[in-house]
């Protein structure tokens, strides 16, 4: 169930922001300093609602369908999904709705999407919440490796459609832990969220915003002098392993490792992810 729908506080309620001709589906809850949303790859802002239900009580969320995904615009133009133009627009959505910074708090793909404009974009953030991210791939053979293996999976979208792909996505071990940890009912709902992407969002976001065609800012990470939040599920070895190095980096990070969750640890674990994020949250409260 969704939360309950807030109008803007100019009494509109429009889901869609136009970004320079890109349509970014937002949908806005609750009253107070502003948390942006941001998903995982084949994911949509859908994927927040316990977050939001957590949260609406206290701030204003701003659950983004990021470029080819959800109700987001798919253009087939490549240029809209390359890693600096998406935080760049992403910036514009936040101005739009009325903020100049926000807490950040971003998934997977979208860890790595809130991280990538903390550090383009600094005097947008408030705070940042990477759940599942990394800081991309150091060297250029790693990201070169990434980025043909990127291009296989997009030329399979575009030569067998979204539901052989999804066939194919939910079978690899990084999903393994939600065989336990998420009911029937839920990997339903999770694989039904899946199947309504289009191929040429997901193709072109493979593309534009995979972990070896973004910057890698690994060696910017100390940079960063807003609250940081690293979590990951315990499930997760490869991503808990690389929150915790990232802490290191941080100044003044906080790590929080959640227990009996894998890689979606807000999906697997709510309960004890969201309170996780409201204590972060409540504690900085005054800094937003």
């Amino acid at each position: 169930m969704a939360p309950s729908r807030r109008t803007r506080r100019d009494g509109a309620n429009v889901p869609h922001v136009d970004v320079d001709g890109l349509a970014l589906n937002v949908d806005r809850y609750g009253m107070g300093p502003p948390v942006v949303l941001l998903h995982g790859f084949t994911g949509s802002r859908t994927s927040w609602y316990d977050v939001v239900r957590a949260l609406e009580s206290q701030f204003t969320t701003l659950s983004v369908d990021l470029v080819g995904h959800g109700w987001s615009g798919s253009p087939t133009a490549l240029e809209r999904y390359e890693m600096s133009r998406a935080v760049d627009d992403l910036v514009v959505m936040l101005r739009t709705s009325g903020f100049e910074r926000a807490v950040w708090v971003g998934y997977s793909l979208g860890g790595r999407t809130a991280l990538q404009l903390a550090v383009q974009h600094p005097g947008a953030v408030s705070a940042l919440v990477l759940e599942g991210a990394s800081s991309g791939l150091p060297t250029e053979q790693e990201r070169a490796d990434r980025i043909a293996a990127d291009e296989v999976l997009a030329r399979k979208l575009e030569t067998e459609g979204v539901e052989a792909f999804i066939d194919y996505w939910q079978s690899i071990p990084l999903w393994d832990s939600q065989k336990t940890t998420l009911t029937e009912p839920q990997r339903v709902a999770l694989r039904q969220q899946r199947l309504a992407q289009r191929a040429t969002g997901l193709a072109n976001s493979l593309r534009g915003m995979g972990t070896g065609s973004q910057m890698w800012v690994g060696d910017r990470l100390g940079e960063l002098n807003v609250p940081v939040l690293l979590t990951a599920g315990r499930l997760d070895t490869k991503f808990s392993a690389i929150a915790a190095e990232m802490g290191q980096a941080i100044p003044g990070a906080r790590v929080e490792i959640i227990d009996d969750a894998g890689h979606c640890a807000h999906l697997e674990q709510p309960v004890a992810f969201n309170a996780v994020l409201l204590d972060f949250l409540r504690g900085i409260r005054g800094r937003l």
